[in-house]
């Protein structure tokens, strides 16, 4: 499909013509499945007058994936503020469509922009009560009602039973709250857990937890269903009716009940939720009759085995805690509390939900008020039993770990305080095929939507769904895969404290979510759930953890370890996803804390480090320049582009920007970019100089590339160019590289981008030449310095080379040791050059003449009248006076070049101090042959010089 494509951020419209001056004209928006959708007109009935301006509108803040396919877009700041001729009309359209650019795999389900659909045979939606509610309380209640529950209590004692259930509700109740938070500030889709918390945190969290809260759903479906089976074969031994032994008989009805529980799932989510509702039905009045039997008058038999009606002496007996030998509280909740973490059965569905943002908060917090009642009343209710019987020894660890060793059944308490024993029976059957069934359809709808997402790439066959409620029909077959594996393998004591650590580090999880979110005070955290806090949140995270390790230390271990290798690999893959998470929130408020908190500490020299703003242009247009910068840098650089004019750089500037920066992140060059639009180089390159960077984080040297057309590029370009080293006077330090194949690849040759990419292979062994000439402050030697501690230029040692006098070689080359030795910077040789004040030869003095012949004004053999009539004619020319005047920094320019030839030409890099050229005393053109000169047919060469204030010291 097409889309409008982006313009500096901005949207451009190709029916919008700038030529038009007339009241906007605006068309109906013809879609390609024959729909015409009524553009609204014009708002001339809202302000009397026709305007291009358009009314505030939801359509305008739509994502571009959204169901429909269709946006609206408003006119952009150029459309309006451009100026427009006489006699025309402008056709803006209404809506955009969407070509699926972005990131692979980003949900398209735009649950908030789905036109409403006349047909009957829409995807089925659910509201509040069967979509959460009651999935909820199914997988809340659980098998824990009819069999752990009189266990729990007969160890505990009503005392401490009702704190076991209280603590159980105050953890789930606050992870309530804070998805409540969550799944209220904005548009929720498809993926339940994994989504808010992706959405929340960004696709590092999200991609680990969502993993393997897909798994964990998947394996509890087996143990659910094997709950189920043990239960029947149960019955069958009772009536001696075994079909083979009771593990293969487990095995047998296990897959059988797979297979149908399948069967309902593919069938679709009506289905599924109208098998859910009949499940209810039966465990509803499984729960009633535990009630009304308590209120049976006690048989005899009933009395021999130690159940009597409500009395309130055993009442009070209970109340103590009587624990096993080897149980505690920790023990006794670590078997209650997995009972009470179904509450996300809801939001798992969250993409077949009516409106998921009202229906999560009211369904799940409603669902863990009602279990949490009834939980304790049951358990109430059989605490009138006396103590010290088989209340107390009557353990059967269901689901997440079990008591293969029982033997009696493990609803015998249960039966015999109910009105009728078999009803138990049948509520223990609809708890744990509720709780199987709603794990079954949990798992491939997280699992669709983190492969939607595509952030584990192998995994995105999974994401395609089938059907009008767009079906997970492979997560499906992997789901039902996976059960089938854990029946048949059989031993779920080992993986099933891991499963429910797994559910309990996504809770943990959702809660930081909303503390993180809230920390972060980011403006776009607005949840329309008010009821909650960030410090609760934290705390219910906190209790998580806690909560994992009283369940089991060791899975709690393993949990966090597969947690951490998920994040690890999510992390290395960065997949090109940008959600607006709170991390990056957390990432920008603590970036401007940092910044704000160093504005406040004094410059020390200790503590310098280079941060260079490097002239590079477009950011991939001198890619060597760029290298050797970042090579420098103990942190990051800030890369430079004056453009101009205003009027014509602006488009671009606005467009490019963005393009920049992701080709810097893309090449992981680690630099930022920055723009300014100006009416020449200089100008834009003073802005640079003066507004980059953020307090201490401000750029204090500038780098930028030898212009080597100087001698054709005209008086201004000249003059522009070395007006640049005005960064001399905003006290920066500057850098100038030279390499004889130049530095600008817009223009791409073969050889030259061979050569563009020099700084970016590992250097052979060779040496970094450092011919330190003039004290600078030390900016000279420091930079070098890093560059060998570099990876790939570990190979390249320091050579120094200073100037000296021939009687004094030998005691300048150990004053400089020392000074080395000092500041602690290792150097390969330390070599004197004693002869840089001889005169250079003919021929290399004959090389300048020729270079800056064109360049001379020759006003020598004029008379005074003539010669200052020359000047003002051309100033930038380069006059006799000067020459005599500057003769011998000239010759000196041209000599350094000799002895770079002779002791530098196979130098991997060669650091030279740069020549100070004096304002208004030495001509432009001057100076650039001086830097000509002097650097001439050399390795690549970078010309320093500091800011002349210290960047090393040798104290402590």
């Amino acid at each position: 499909m097409e889309r409008f494509k982006s313009n500096g951020g901005e949207h451009v419209n190709p029916a919008y013509d700038s030529n038009l001056d007339e009241p906007p004209v605006y068309q109906e928006a013809n879609f390609s499945n024959g729909e015409q959708r009524t553009v609204r007109p014009s708002v001339v009935s809202a302000f009397g007058h026709d305007t291009l301006d358009r009314l505030p509108n939801i359509d305008f803040y739509r994502n571009a994936g959204s169901v429909s396919g269709h946006r609206a877009v408003r006119p952009s700041l150029q459309e309006l503020h451009d100026v427009f001729q006489k006699n025309g009309a402008i056709s803006v359209p209404d809506t955009v469509e969407d070509d699926g650019e972005g990131s692979d795999g980003t949900p398209s389900d735009d649950l908030e922009s789905a036109v409403p659909t006349k047909s009957n045979k829409g995807p089925v939606k659910f509201g509040w009560i069967r979509g959460v509610l009651v999935r909820c309380m199914l997988n809340i209640w659980g098998v824990m009602l009819f069999i752990r529950l009189s266990w729990v209590f007969g160890q505990a004692g009503w005392g401490l039973g009702i704190v076991v259930i209280a603590l159980s509700c105050v953890v789930t109740t606050i992870t309530g709250l804070s998805m409540s938070a969550i799944c209220t500030n904005g548009v929720v889709r498809g993926g339940g857990a994994y989504y808010l918390i992706s959405r929340s945190l960004g696709p590092e969290f999200g991609g680990s937890i969502g993993l393997i809260f897909a798994f964990a759903n998947a394996v509890a479906v087996a143990m659910y269903v094997v709950g189920f089976a043990e239960t029947v074969v149960d019955l069958l031994k009772e009536n001696a009716a075994i079909m083979v032994d009771e593990i293969n008989d487990i095995r047998i009805v296990g897959c059988i009940t797979v297979v149908l529980l399948l069967a309902i799932s593919v069938a679709g989510m009506e289905w599924e939720a109208k098998a859910q509702i009949v499940l209810l039905i039966i465990l509803l009045v499984a729960i009633v009759n535990v009630f009304v039997g308590t209120f049976i008058p006690a048989t005899t038999e009933k009395k021999s085995k130690g159940f009597f009606n409500y009395n309130s002496k055993i009442f009070l007996e209970n109340f103590t805690p009587a624990f096993s030998v080897g149980e505690s509280f920790f023990s006794v909740f670590s078997i209650f509390f997995p009972a009470a973490t179904g509450i996300l059965a809801g939001a798992n569905i969250s993409g077949d939900l009516r409106d998921p943002q009202a229906a999560i908060p009211k369904g799940t917090l409603l669902a863990i008020l009602i279990t949490g009642v009834t939980y304790l009343a049951v358990a109430l209710c059989v605490c009138t039993k006396p103590p010290n019987t088989n209340l107390h020894t009557q353990k059967f660890f269901f689901f997440f770990i079990y008591n293969p060793h029982l033997s009696s059944p493990p609803a015998q308490v249960m039966t015999m305080v109910s009105g009728f024993g078999p009803l138990v029976t049948a509520g223990t059957f609809s708890a744990t095929l509720s709780s199987a069934l709603a794990s079954l359809v949990s798992a491939p709808k997280v699992f669709q939507a983190l492969c939607k997402d595509n952030i584990y790439t192998a995994l995105h066959f999974f994401a395609k769904g089938y059907g009008k409620n767009n079906e997970p029909i492979r997560g499906y077959i992997l789901t039902f895969i996976i059960s089938v594996a854990f029946i048949l393998v059989g031993n779920l004591n080992t993986i099933a404290p891991i499963i429910s650590n797994f559910f309990l580090a996504s809770y943990a999880l959702i809660n930081f979510s909303c503390f993180h979110a809230s920390y972060a005070k980011s403006p776009g955290w607005r949840p329309g759930y008010k009821y909650y806090n960030m410090w609760l949140s934290l705390m219910g995270a906190l209790l998580c953890c806690v909560v994992m390790f009283v369940i089991n230390w060791w899975a709690a271990l393993l949990t966090y370890a597969i947690e951490i290798l998920l994040y690890i690999y999510v992390t290395v893959k960065k997949p090109d996803v940008n959600w607006g998470s709170s991390t990056q929130a957390v990432t920008f408020v603590s970036a401007v804390s940092n910044a704000l908190s160093l504005s406040g500490v004094e410059d020390h020299v200790k503590n310098f480090r280079p941060q260079i703003l490097s002239l590079t242009g477009s950011a991939r247009a001198r890619p060597a320049l760029l290298d050797l910068t970042l090579k420098m840098l103990i942190n990051r650089c800030m890369l430079g582009s004056p453009q101009g004019p205003r009027s014509e750089a602006l488009p671009e500037m606005n467009g490019g920007m963005e393009k920049n920066q992701l080709w810097l992140r893309k090449t992981k060059r680690k630099a930022f970019y920055a723009a300014v639009a100006c009416e020449d180089f200089r100008e834009g390159a003073e802005t640079l100089l003066q507004a980059s960077g953020l307090g201490r984080m401000k750029p204090n040297t500038l780098m930028m590339g030898f212009k080597r057309n100087w001698r054709t590029a005209g008086a201004e370009s000249v003059q522009t160019y070395v007006g640049i080293l005005d960064a001399f006077d905003f006290e920066y330090g500057t850098l100038v590289l030279r390499m004889n194949q130049g530095l600008d690849v817009s223009h791409i040759v073969e050889k030259l981008l061979e050569a563009s990419a020099q700084f970016t292979k590992k250097q052979p062994k060779g040496t970094i030449d450092v011919w330190w000439l003039f004290d600078d402050g030390g900016l000279t030697l420091l930079l070098p310095y890093i560059l060998t501690t570099r990876k790939k230029w570990k190979d390249c040692k320091l050579r120094i080379f200073i100037a000296g006098q021939p009687e004094r070689s030998e005691l300048d080359k150990q004053e400089m040791k020392s000074l080395l030795q000092k500041f602690r910077i290792n150097c390969n040789d330390i070599k004197v050059i004693d002869d840089i004040h001889v005169k250079p030869r003919d021929d290399s003095l004959k090389e300048l003449e020729e270079m800056i012949e064109p360049f001379r004004l020759r006003e020598g053999s004029k008379d005074k009248a003539q010669a200052e009539a020359m000047q003002r004619e051309q100033p930038w020319k380069i006059t006799d006076e000067e020459l005599n005047s500057f003769e011998e920094k000239t010759n000196l320019q041209v000599r350094l070049n000799e002895v770079l030839q002779e002791n530098s030409k196979s130098a991997n890099l060669i650091i030279v101090s740069m020549p100070i050229a004096r304002k208004e005393s030495v001509s432009d053109f001057l100076y650039m042959a001086w830097l000509d000169i002097l650097t001439k047919d050399l390795p690549p060469t970078l010309l320093i010089r500091g800011n002349h204030k210290s960047v090393l010291t040798f104290y402590s």
